[in-house]
């Protein structure tokens, strides 16, 4: 009798759980299920999509085409020292999405780019002038806004895009090649992709829904009907579509949007370490069975993860209950947090799991930059170099948790000619470690015939020497 109801109960519990998950996800199963259209998603989510047309004016320096001849090049150079400020305009087109009824718009940052002049039309035609409250080069967004006069606009709800599947069917919607808004289905190809290069944060949603240029900035939704991703870019080698598109994760995209509400900045956590993936060898090493997570190489002292515990060697494998496979999915993950919040961070040390609470922090600005434009008779004068703090080396886009002095831009002078560039490190002068700005301006200050200078540019030490 108590395996009657034993097996009665779960009769039951099949029957009332298994419609529920039949609806979440279900293949096609009869010829009238394989009829079924598309067209209820599409009316409900494309008011909420628009055109963008970007304009920007770049002045050059002009010639009067009698300099453009070869010989008076010779003399004159390239401009021939008479040429005049001419005007060329560029254009962009893209896509983007209503995420508010009071008119915020986003797209990609790569749309908008520097665009002086900024129309959005929408699907009903209506035009409006738009202007850029965030633009973020770092995850190729960019938040606009247009005054609809009160009016509420068609926009689209997100949706987590954390709970996306492989397989999932979505809806890519857009202006491709400027034809017209276009609609084109596919599934869910990967999530989490990360060695694509396109911005600061890899970790992109990959579909097979036909993207092409003028998809850029234009929605990805789900069968719900709400914005999963914003189309950005495609693996092409023709430069149309070949199935291999990629979307910028709603959850990004929604930190975006709230960073443009808040003020138009965007401050991220600082981890203040350095993370490198984990080869088959180097899990052999650790003791791992499968090569998964992250592992420490370095770090900076204030880094909130050496502060909470972590040390050199540990891998990190989960940061909040998302797992991390890769140092751009630990990246990605801090990015999706908050600045004075706080993140349990599980590692693994001597093969062990361990855990720590991290309290994460904007990147600090100590030592001040002290920014300053160097001058006189050396090979050095016409840079601009500052102290390098964990802020200004996450503003440059500097990878490894460094000090020292960096190149943040280069005036008129030598130094323009002989080769350095902004973002090389200054290492050491006539054989002087430059810890900081006043240890370079009292080298330079020294004078003297012979210049021997070290530099890191892009994890590589070069050394010159000039004159003597």
């Amino acid at each position: 009798m108590t395996m009657l109801r034993t097996l009665l109960a779960s009769m039951v519990a099949c029957i009332l759980i298994s419609p529920v998950q039949a609806q979440e996800r279900q293949v096609p199963e009869t010829r009238q299920e394989l009829q079924l259209s598309f067209s209820p998603i599409v009316k409900s989510t494309a008011p909420a999509v628009v055109n963008i047309y970007a304009r920007r004016v770049v002045r050059s320096q002009g010639m009067n085409s009698i300099f453009q001849d070869p010989f008076f090049q010779r003399f004159f150079g390239n401009n021939g020292g008479f040429g005049v400020p001419r005007e060329r305009v560029e254009r962009s087109l893209g896509s983007g999405a209503i995420v508010s009824s009071d008119g915020l718009i986003v797209t990609n940052n790569h749309v908008v780019g520097e665009g002086s002049d900024i129309l959005v039309v929408l699907s009903d035609k209506r035009e409006f002038e738009a202007k850029v409250l965030l633009s973020d080069e770092r995850t190729d967004l960019a938040v606009l806004k247009i005054d609809a006069e009160g009016a509420a606009l068609p926009s689209l709800a997100f949706d987590d895009s954390d709970d996306l599947e492989v397989g999932d069917l979505v809806l890519a919607i857009g202006n491709p090649f400027g034809v017209g808004q276009t609609v084109t289905s596919g599934i869910v190809s990967a999530v989490a992709r990360t060695a694509v290069g396109i911005n600061d944060y890899q970790f992109f949603i990959q579909t097979d829904a036909a993207i092409n240029p003028g998809n850029s900035g234009g929605p990805l939704v789900d069968m719900n009907g709400r914005l999963v991703g914003i189309n950005t870019a495609i693996y092409s080698r023709s430069g149309g579509s070949i199935g291999i598109g990629f979307a910028i994760p709603a959850d990004t995209v929604r930190l975006v949007v709230e960073s443009a509400r808040a003020g138009g900045k965007i401050i991220r956590p600082w981890l203040g370490v350095e993370l490198q993936d984990i080869t088959p060898d180097i899990a052999d090493s650790l003791g791992m069975k499968l090569p998964s997570g992250a592992v420490v190489v370095d770090g900076h002292p204030a880094s909130p993860l050496l502060k909470a515990g972590l040390k050199r060697g540990d891998v990190v494998i989960d940061v909040d209950g998302k797992s991390i496979d890769s140092p751009a999915a630990a990246t990605y993950r801090f990015s999706m947090l908050r600045v004075g919040s706080s993140a349990k961070v599980d590692y693994l040390r001597d093969g062990k799991r361990r855990s720590a609470d991290v309290t994460l922090i904007a990147a600090p600005e100590v030592p001040p930059r002290n920014e300053t434009t160097l001058t006189g008779r050396t090979p050095l004068s016409g840079l601009v170099i500052s102290n390098l703090s964990p802020a200004l080396a996450d503003e440059l886009g500097v990878k490894k948790p460094q000090k020292g002095v960096i190149v943040t831009d280069l005036k008129r002078g030598p130094a323009s000619r002989l080769g350095f560039r902004p973002g090389d490190v200054l290492r050491e002068i006539n054989g002087r470690e430059m810890a900081s700005v006043d240890d370079v301006v009292r080298a330079i200050a020294d004078g003297t015939s012979g210049w021997a200078v070290t530099i890191e540019r892009d994890g590589r030490v070069i050394s010159s020497r000039f004159g003597g």
